[in-house]
Order: C-alpha cells, then sequence, then structure tokens
C-alpha cells in the first residue's frame, strides 16, 4: 500500500513538473511575457508550486528551451552538402539569431534574470547547441590542424557575435530593425570566418 501510494505522489509530481515545462514553452511559442506568475497561471498551478519545482526563473525558462531547438545536423541540412565554411557560418549564425528574435520574451526574461542574480547565470540556455561547432568544421582539417588556439579563439568570436546580448544591443541602443540587426551580426561573423579561411591559405 505504502509502494502503490509513493508510486502515486512520484506521478503526480512529474506530471506537475511536466505541466509547468509545458506552460513555459508555451508562453515562449506564442511570444508572451514569460514569468513566474504568468507560468503557473497558465499550469493551472499556484506560483509557489511552480517555485517548488524550480528555484528560480532562469532554471526553468532553460529546461523549457531545452527542447525547442533541433539538432545541428538538422538545423544546417540546408547547407549541408556545402564544404565552404563562410556559407556555413552565415547560416548558422543567421538561425540562431532568429530563433533568439523568436524566443525573445524567454531570452530577455533569462538575461534580466541573471543580471539580478549573477549567481543563476549558469543555467542559462546554450543558444549554440553545437551549431557553430558544426558550421566550422570544414576548418577543422586546416586551421584546426595547423592552429587549433586560433580555430578556438574564431569559436569564441563567433559565440559572442550570435549572443543574445548583441543581438538586443544593436536593436535596443543602437536602434536597428530585427532584420538589420541579424544583417549586421551575420556579415560580423561572415567576416571573421573570412579571415580564418584566408589564414589557411583559402581565397
Amino acid at each position: 500500500m505504502t509502494a502503490q501510494l509513493d508510486a502515486g505522489r512520484s506521478n503526480q509530481k512529474r506530471r506537475t513538473r511536466t505541466a509547468i515545462v509545458g506552460a513555459a514553452r508555451e508562453l515562449i511559442t506564442t511570444g508572451a511575457d514569460v514569468t513566474m506568475p504568468a507560468i503557473a497561471r497558465t499550469a493551472l498551478v499556484s506560483e509557489a508550486t511552480a517555485y517548488r519545482y524550480f528555484p528560480d526563473l532562469p532554471s526553468l525558462i532553460s529546461e523549457a528551451l531545452a527542447g525547442s531547438w533541433p539538432s545541428p545536423a538538422e538545423a544546417l541540412r540546408p547547407v549541408a552538402g556545402s564544404s565552404d565554411p563562410v556559407v556555413r557560418v552565415s547560416y548558422a549564425c543567421e538561425f540562431l539569431l532568429r530563433g533568439i528574435l523568436a524566443r525573445q520574451g524567454a531570452v530577455r526574461a533569462m538575461i534580466a534574470a541573471t543580471v539580478t542574480r549573477p549567481e543563476t547565470a549558469k543555467t542559462r540556455p546554450g543558444i549554440r547547441f553545437g551549431l557553430i561547432d558544426q558550421a566550422l568544421e570544414p576548418l577543422k582539417g586546416t586551421l584546426g590542424a595547423t592552429d587549433p588556439d586560433a580555430l578556438t579563439q574564431l569559436e569564441r568570436d563567433l559565440a559572442v557575435v550570435v549572443s543574445a546580448e548583441a543581438l538586443f544591443s544593436l536593436t535596443d541602443l543602437c536602434g536597428l530593425t530585427p532584420d538589420e540587426a541579424v544583417a549586421s551580426a551575420v556579415h560580423t561573423a561572415r567576416t571573421l570566418t573570412e579571415a580564418a579561411v584566408r589564414a589557411t591559405g583559402g581565397e
């Protein structure tokens, strides 16, 4: 009997957790404000219950976003046949930046939370999900073989270029439209990659 009660409680906890994450995903998808009260209302639970399962908003958003990005291979399918790292990186960066814009309510909430509570920064979702690394695959046998440190630095530079903070700086502080901001960031990523290709003796 005790085992059955424990199993029932465990199932209920799992269902509640799933409902909370699902509510967060629903709000993210619709572009609504992503706050803990809004998530709790959508999940039909109290705010206190939501916080019992997730200690802070970043951890909840991170989990909700985790399943919303495709695999790198799927994301890069349109350029899978290309061995040109410039083409691949340009596509990957635009894909990531458009994804940030589509989920910006959640991403902005994450940034705001990590600014006020720096200790939660580690729960911020990794928007790259390996896409930049996959896009740079053609350079691994050239620049990666001759100067691995330079390839690592390029990866870091590209990660900065496609960060949410960089994108929102272009829109909020520089006054660019979303399309202009994406074009600017992609241009920077393309320029960085072209420089890396030249360093390998490429055209």
